[in-house]
């Protein structure tokens, strides 16, 4: 065999024959770091009474909306099976998409906006991840205990309390992914049906597939991925410094307050002993949930939740110290040592003026269309399979279908009716009723005296089906217009 290195033995090792490392050991360098596991503190304070009340909030809406009535049916329901998206008293179709994209261009400009301002407002405080993690993160807290207590069961040897912590845990983790893989899915099928057919254990492929797939990510990204999904697969993280700049607020520690840092007995002072306000105890790096150090200063990695200011906070106040060492701040209000409302009225800058008024206009103009949108929908198909023909009275014959959509959520009937050549006609009965959130498809045969159609000439023709809502007790009349062609052969 060769004693030839290969190239990787050759880039990672120390030629121990060389004169100049002859006391040197060969050794090899690992290519990849081993993930260290965070073990984040528990932590308490102002913000982390804002980030609870949040996750009480939107997971209060997540679980509860699903079980809410409305019209004797589920009140959010996207029911893909039937095409009808419920939210309240809204009925959608998918023809109605483009407020999905209103709605993805609404959350995004928030999401700039919100970022401009003060950082990353939304991944600290209401992201699914953070929320999810926080929650996961308390059951781990309750089950193995606080960050001592967990490096200490993780460090020790397998043992029945190891087991029971360890295995209580990983059950409540997967039940509540479950659980939220369970309300997820009820929002496509009524909950309440699901509800029975779990009980039964009834649920179709489908059903089966997502409540497993949500469930499991729920569990894994929230019990085992955490950091690394914000700091590796969440792309927010890589353009953030995009929609920053000097007037942003960020979680800022105050260097020049701070430093030089050491550890001092709480009747000490720190004047005397040249040292700053930071006592170096580290407590900022164990509650941060990514696992960085805040006094570097500004790090990609950082979601904004303010445990660490919560932490230090603690701290500042145990030794009798000004609170704010690591705060809400901007590059400029440290640099040039403004005070709060200095750094406040800066909010109001070109950028966060241009974000709002865009935001103003986009969220005006989504809500008037859905104010103002039609009562009903219609799309009409020019019968391909069936061709433009003359039947046995003489006259030229084509065929539509019309898609008739009522929006409402009562019986609607429609009157259609058909102009655009001279004398043209509907042929068979034009009067149709639909019922509540239903579409229903008529076929329609149109036709026009064989002297018209010559006068006409062969080719296409404009013509306009006007479909008329008829009065009720319950809604007036509305009058809608398509318009489509119609044929003439040669």
């Amino acid at each position: 065999m060769s004693d030839t290195p290969t190239p990787i033995q050759a880039a990672t090792s120390i030629d121990i024959n060389s004169p100049e490392d002859s006391d040197s050991v060969a050794a090899v360098v690992s290519l990849y770091q081993k993930q260290k596991k965070i073990y984040a503190r528990a932590v308490t304070g102002l913000f982390a009474t804002w980030r609870w009340g949040l996750v009480w909030a939107t997971q209060l809406l997540f679980y509860g909306l699903p079980w809410l009535m409305w019209n004797d049916r589920q009140a959010i329901l996207f029911d893909l099976g039937s095409r009808r998206f419920y939210i309240f008293g809204l009925v959608l179709y998918p023809q109605d998409f483009i407020y999905l994209t209103g709605l993805l261009i609404i959350s995004a400009y928030s999401l700039f906006l919100f970022t401009a301002v003060a950082g990353r407002l939304w991944c600290g405080y209401a992201c699914p991840q953070t929320v999810y993690t926080e929650i996961y993160m308390w059951f781990e807290r309750k089950l193995e205990g606080d960050r001592a207590k967990r490096m200490q069961l993780d460090d020790g040897p397998w043992s029945f309390n190891k087991v029971w912590r360890k295995g209580s845990k990983q059950a409540v983790w997967i039940l509540f992914g479950l659980v939220t893989g369970f309300t997820f899915v009820g929002y496509f099928t009524p909950i309440r049906l699901l509800t029975s057919e779990a009980i039964n254990l009834g649920f179709g492929p489908w059903e089966w597939f997502w409540v497993l797939f949500y469930g499991f990510a729920t569990y894994g990204n929230a019990g085992y991925m955490r950091e690394q999904l914000c700091k590796y697969l969440c792309p927010y993280a890589r353009f953030q410094s995009v929609m920053f700049d000097k007037d942003t607020l960020i979680i800022s520690y105050d260097t020049e307050r701070g430093e030089p840092r050491g550890a001092r007995s709480k009747k000490a002072d720190p004047a005397k002993l040249g040292l700053g306000a930071c006592v170096d105890c580290n407590l900022c790096v164990h509650v941060c949930p990514t696992g960085i150090d805040i006094r570097k200063g500004l790090q990609y990695e950082c979601i904004g939740c303010a445990a660490c200011v919560d932490v230090c906070d603690g701290i500042m106040d145990k030794m009798g110290y000004d609170r704010g060492l690591v705060r809400y701040a901007t590059q400029n209000g440290l640099a040039k040592h403004l005070d709060r409302s200095e750094m406040i009225r800066r909010i109001l800058r070109p950028r966060v003026l241009v974000y709002t008024g865009i935001l103003i206009l986009i969220v005006t103009a989504f809500s008037l269309s859905i104010a103002l949108r039609d009562p009903f929908r219609v799309d009409v198909v020019r019968d391909r399979a069936s061709l433009a023909r003359i039947v046995e009275d003489g006259r030229v014959e084509n065929v539509y279908r019309l898609q008739v959509m009522n929006s409402a959520e009562k019986p609607q009937r429609y009157k259609i009716q058909v102009n655009g050549l001279p004398s043209i006609l509907i042929a068979n009965p034009s009067e149709v009723q639909v019922g509540p959130a239903e579409a229903h498809w008529v076929t329609l045969a149109v036709q026009v005296p064989f002297e018209v159609a010559q006068q006409a000439g062969a080719g296409a023709h404009v013509i306009h089906f006007e479909i008329e809502r008829m009065a009720s007790d319950a809604s007036p009349a509305v009058k809608l217009s398509e318009k489509s062609t119609f044929l003439v052969p040669r």
